[in-house]
């Protein structure tokens, strides 16, 4: 089997023909560098949070004020003078790559440190605090603070840290959780809201489900289940889901998405498994049931895991509403399982997922909508990568219908993110570093 493909975009034109899978691989693809490089040393400074955290008195999140301490600072009128004084506190050297832009009219920075500072740590939280501190000095340097006040702006800016252990309640924001929240080893990069990236990426799901695909698989490497033999296979099933590679994802959505159904995408996705030589008959049972076999197991993980998100993008598409993912991915692999007698996407682990992520997500138990959960979860991590771009791209297409929305969970991070086109835009990055 060929190993080379073809990448499309979201809107089914080609980018780049002929591509070796290995140059899409984190380790040597220069966009899928800058992306996981920029996710560790790029926060966002909420600097109207902090002005109204100041004017209220209430820091360190909710339920949290102090009467009678409160400051009225003009921080958002002086953005850009706290953005020129945060990029000479976090800089190294004049020529290094610190970047400090104002956003939304002075209402959010965007901060990245510079890499030799997240270079020289042993994790990536270097983005937070340093861009933190920056943030507390400028302000007391700018407003003339005194000692009996300092405290105050470092509680709007740090939120309830260190008697938490993250920045609770504070102003500072990453996309990255805390290395203490991760579930094992290798799984930062995994540990990200899927309404963030749904958020970032402006709703369009297909890049939403390629920024999750990114993440996902870089953390598939860092945690040492992309080594030799495996390498490929979760590069074709990358490519395939997350990159839209050959326009499979695009043609099978186009062809299904009028009238069809997750069956109908099932039976899309044989048709073209069974045209491409990656699935044949094996045998016919007395009943006329086919028993097919893989004469290219990892291709035709590729091929399940590109029908997957197509089954999302018709079936949550049709209802407006992100809630029935988890359903979707159980249930799109429980019926191609019995269609072929071939293991579903990622041998049976991203139906598994289905499974709990049903119930944890709105059934019984109920404990929150999908935009709240990542590739760390207790009951999504299971799958190898190949489940979460699916959510990401769920809640892309969501009308409102979550409990928890993008706009309360994301609003800050998308705008500032966002505003870096490597990460609005996945699939033409990657494409454009080929």
């Amino acid at each position: 089997m060929s190993d080379k493909v073809d990448i499309y975009d979201d809107r089914g034109t080609l980018l780049e023909s002929d591509v070796d899978i290995l140059n899409l691989a984190p380790t040597t693809n220069a966009a899928i560098g800058k992306i996981i490089k920029d996710t560790k040393r790029t926060v966002a400074i909420n600097l109207a949070g902090i002005e109204k955290g100041l004017a209220t008195g209430k820091y360190g999140g909710k339920g949290r004020q102090i009467l009678g301490r409160s400051l009225e600072y003009d921080i958002v009128g002086n953005a850009d003078a706290i953005a020129e004084s945060v990029a000479n506190f976090v800089k190294v050297s004049n020529d290094d790559d610190t970047v400090v832009k104002v956003i939304g009219g002075g209402k959010q920075l965007l901060v990245q440190v510079p890499s030799a500072r997240t270079d020289t740590g042993a994790d990536f939280v270097s983005g937070s605090t340093v861009s933190g501190a920056a943030v507390v000095e400028t302000i007391i340097n700018t407003f003339n603070t005194d000692m009996f006040d300092a405290p105050l702006v470092k509680g709007a800016v740090w939120g309830s840290y260190p008697q938490t252990m993250d920045m609770s309640g504070g102003n500072v924001a990453s996309i990255l959780s805390i290395p203490q929240q991760n579930e094992g080893l290798g799984f930062s990069l995994r540990n990200i809201m899927t309404n963030h990236v749904a958020a970032i990426t402006g709703r369009r799901a297909m890049n939403a489900a390629a920024l999750s695909s990114i993440y996902e698989q870089a953390g598939m490497y860092e945690m040492g289940n992309a080594v030799g033999s495996f390498e490929r296979h979760q590069l074709l099933g990358f490519a395939y889901q997350g990159l839209n590679a050959n326009n499979i994802v695009y043609d099978i959505v186009k062809e299904n998405g009028k009238t069809g159904t997750i069956g109908t995408v099932i039976d899309t996705v044989v048709e073209k498994a069974l045209d491409l030589g990656v699935i044949e008959v094996d045998h016919v049972a007395p009943s006329g049931y086919k028993f097919y076999k893989a004469n290219d197991v990892s291709m035709w993980n590729a091929c399940t895991a590109a029908g997957q998100l197509a089954a999302t993008l018709v079936n949550c598409g049709a209802g407006r509403a992100a809630q029935n993912v988890s359903s979707t991915i159980l249930y799109f692999n429980d019926i191609i399982e019995k269609e072929t007698g071939l293991p579903g996407c990622d041998m049976g682990r991203a139906q598994g997922t289905g499974v709990g992520f049903s119930f944890f997500s709105h059934s019984i138990y109920g404990g929150g909508g999908p935009g709240i959960f990542n590739g760390n979860h207790v009951v999504t991590r299971h799958s190898r990568g190949f489940a979460i771009p699916c959510v990401s791209a769920a809640c892309s297409i969501d009308a409102g219908t979550q409990m928890i929305t993008i706009e309360k969970t994301s609003a800050l991070v998308g705008n500032v993110f966002g505003s870096i086109e490597e990460f609005r835009e996945p699939i033409k990055a990657v494409a454009g570093a080929l």
